[in-house]
């Protein structure tokens, strides 16, 4: 099966959970057989790394990559409000990134176009026109639903007035053009019944993120550690750090005084890099985050908004670590609470899970086999892509 997959951001090297995200689709279809062709948004927040790419991956995938400007600009953004349009999705309407889309579809053929993210619906038309292809969505999200989250716990009125705007434009658009896909494939049942009961009429399918295990970096990991790392440009991240250190932490510092808290992930904001918090080391982007991930013991993400599944989670758990999460960080994955996952959704119960396990080393133990084990047996990157695949198939049948 030959597969055209179109990125809204690079897709290698995986830097953060949603580029995670689409290099597992990629892998597990080339690891099955299938040639898969890449074009990919590039943009100033994620260029394209052409040094860390390697000749094998672009030999594979004959990437390509068209820049596209999405900053954001005020005249456009007040445009698109006036109109009730989606300027999320608009700013990626581009004129270079569309040519070359179909210089692609003219010269070869494909059986399935794979779409990452819904910021690319409108090339839609424009696959239909060029190509015989199957089309198919890659929800990471409901995303309007992060929007709407966020807005919700924004402080400032007029900003939360403006991101409800944007929630709101986005969510119409979002569920307008649900049916201008062949099939819809989502990575969490919540996202897919949402997607169900707002109209959609496409064969709907649910393939959570699957990962390869890699082979840990010889580090023991520090005593009383715990570490959260995540992309930090993304929003409802930034409002789980706010919440964790202003809620969580002063507990959990003045309970446990010798346990020691690691922020890492790029675009750290400076407010937290210049903080002096006593017990918390801000790192910011680390250079290998196996590594960061391997010498720390327990990870804490204390999600509040947010659709989809956290890919840093499952790969926490796929190497062994305790996650102590909540039930919005959760979504997606087949957990047993207090079996392979700790969930707490207060500032109350965050705390207590964490003194449970820095106070008891033989149950974070336990837990974190666990779920190592729950990974390894229902999120595996290769039984993933054959579920995918054989979506795909049933679509083309149709």
């Amino acid at each position: 099966m030959k597969v055209l997959q179109l990125c809204n951001k690079p897709p290698y090297p995986p830097v953060d959970g949603g580029t995670m995200a689409m290099n597992s689709i990629t892998q597990g279809l080339l690891s099955r057989g299938c040639e898969v062709k890449v074009l990919t948004v590039k943009t100033d927040k994620h260029p394209v790394r052409e040094e860390r790419i390697g000749a094998e991956y672009l030999q594979r995938t004959g990437m390509e990559a068209v820049y596209v400007d999405l900053s954001v600009k005020p005249l456009p953004a007040l445009g698109a409000m006036l109109c009730g349009e989606s300027y999320h999705v608009k700013r990626y309407i581009d004129q270079d990134f569309a040519a070359k889309l179909r210089q692609i579809l003219e010269t070869e053929e494909f059986d399935v176009v794979h779409v990452e993210s819904i910021f690319l619906t409108p090339y839609v038309p424009l696959v239909r026109k060029h190509s015989k292809a199957k089309v198919v969505l890659r929800a990471h999200n409901v995303e309007h639903l992060i929007w709407k989250r966020v807005a919700q716990s924004c402080p400032n009125p007029f900003k939360r007035w403006y991101l409800k705007h944007l929630s709101l434009t986005l969510r119409a658009y979002e569920l307008e053009h649900l049916n201008d896909y062949d099939g819809i494939v989502c990575i969490t049942r919540n996202d897919a019944e949402c997607f169900k009961s707002n109209g959609c009429r496409r064969p709907v399918t649910v393939i959570p993120f699957g990962v390869e295990p890699e082979e840990m970096p010889q580090v023991e990991p520090e005593p009383d550690s715990l570490f959260h790392i995540g992309a930090m440009d993304w929003l409802p991240n930034q409002e789980s750090i706010s919440w964790l250190l202003e809620e969580v932490w002063p507990v959990v510092h003045r309970e446990v005084p010798r346990a020691k808290l690691y922020l890492a992930g790029r675009k750290m904001p400076e407010r937290w890099m210049k903080a002096r918090i006593e017990g918390v080391n801000v790192v910011g982007e680390v250079p290998d985050a196996m590594y960061f991930i391997g010498s720390k013991k327990i990870n804490v993400v204390p999600l509040l908004s947010g659709s989809g599944i956290r890919v840093k989670i499952i790969e926490a758990m796929s190497v062994g670590k305790t996650v102590v999460t909540t039930t919005v960080g959760a979504q997606g994955i087949d957990y047993t609470d207090g079996e392979n996952l700790l969930i707490a959704n207060t500032p109350e119960e965050f705390a207590r899970q964490i003194k449970r396990c820095l106070d008891d080393d033989e149950f974070c133990n336990r837990v974190g086999q666990a779920a190592a084990r729950l990974i390894a047996e229902h999120y595996n990157e290769g039984k993933l892509a054959d579920q995918l695949l054989n979506f795909y198939n049933q679509i083309t049948d149709r």
